[in-house]
């Protein structure tokens, strides 16, 4: 009953200080700032012409737009997911699920997830912790993603965040052996996913051999998970730790980078606010770009209908950013001339060694 309790009293915490201040990095940025477009003076097309739409595990996306991971387990996280679901919908882009481990230790909280009913056509990404995956069967795991409809299912890799949160975890082995395991029995792809200190190109190659072949880097820059753990630590020892690692992990442009020519479809998710983000990020290589704070924050302030707003600027800031550097498609726009300033260059990995 305790674990049950505190799994849920989690999910409450992790809401508000989200959407609150004082849970970002202090210094590391996404280094989003480091990317230039080089503008094209002559486009040579109507702005109508620009086609954002994207294919992503399996579905067809209106534009390259994803609305990260967010909540479940608490009434509020139902009513949250039910209004940013169907926003979704509307606009075509995709929506992913908060982590289901509450929904799978508490049963009773299942409605909380489902969000088919306002989002039938959307791409839907369900949520699980690698070591939670590690101790489940498939068809444990499977059961899980049937119930909510997901499309794909995010194993989500958050050992920074475990190490400082109170009764969190502490054994990681067997992660890569696991997602090797879900692969290749799991009915739905799978999404190796971060949560807010990036992926790296050695572990990216290790993701891609164990037969994964999406990535959501969840890089550094954004919100800090350490940051949020050490709002809730009570121990001393545990808050002093989660001080000493806020700023830790690789910055989401960083990460992008650092995986670019693996073939792996790349979800950039860690920090972007706008649409310029996200089309700085596909520039740098990935498929698409995933806001998760923002989208919250616009949420509370004007309920559905703000977030509405706010992701509907974004499409269309990406949708001018394609215009203005020639790109008609997103391929293009993977394609486009940046320059690369500051320390995003460093991070490249045909950069030499320092």
């Amino acid at each position: 009953m305790a674990d049950r309790l505190d799994i849920s009293q989690r999910k409450k915490d992790h809401l508000a200080l989200c959407a609150g201040p004082n849970v970002g990095f202090r210094q590391k940025t996404t280094l989003f700032e480091c990317v230039e477009f080089v503008h094209a003076a002559l486009p040579e097309m109507h702005a109508d012409d620009v086609d954002p739409s994207v294919e992503l595990l399996g579905k067809r996306l209106s534009a390259p737009v994803i609305i990260a991971a967010m909540t479940g387990g608490t009434d509020r996280a139902a009513a949250v997911n039910e209004d940013l679901a169907a926003v979704a919908e509307e606009l075509g882009i995709g929506f992913g699920l908060g982590s289901q481990r509450a929904m799978f230790t508490r049963p009773e909280t299942e409605w909380t997830f489902q969000v088919r009913n306002v989002a039938p056509s959307t791409l839907v990404l369900g949520n699980l912790g690698v070591v939670q995956a590690r101790e489940m069967t498939t068809d444990q795991i499977e059961d899980l993603v049937g119930k909510v409809g997901a499309d794909a299912l995010c194993v989500h890799l958050n050992p920074a965040m475990e190490i400082v949160q109170p009764g969190g975890d502490r054994d990681f082995r067997r992660g890569l052996e696991t997602l090797a395991r879900l692969v290749e029995e799991l009915s739905v792809p799978v999404v190796a996913k971060e949560t807010g200190c990036g992926i790296s190109r050695a572990m990216g190659e290790k993701i891609r051999a164990a037969g994964v072949r999406t990535v959501d880097v969840s890089g550094a820059g954004g919100t800090s998970w350490v940051a949020v753990e050490a709002h809730r630590a009570v121990d001393p020892d545990e808050k002093a730790l989660a001080d000493e690692l806020w700023d830790w992990g690789i910055p989401t442009a960083a990460s992008v980078l650092q995986l670019r020519g693996l073939g792996l479809d790349v979800i950039a998710t860690g920090g972007l606010r706008t649409g310029s983000d996200v089309a700085r990020a596909i520039a740098l290589g990935a498929t698409a770009g995933g806001l998760a704070a923002a989208v919250l924050k616009a949420h509370k302030a004007g309920g559905r209908g703000g977030a509405r707003t706010f992701l509907r600027r974004v499409i269309l800031t990406v949708r001018a950013i394609m215009l203005l550097t020639g790109s008609r498609t997103v391929a293009d726009l993977q394609r486009a001339q940046v320059v690369l300033t500051g320390q995003l260059p460093l991070w490249s990995p045909t950069a030499p060694m320092p």
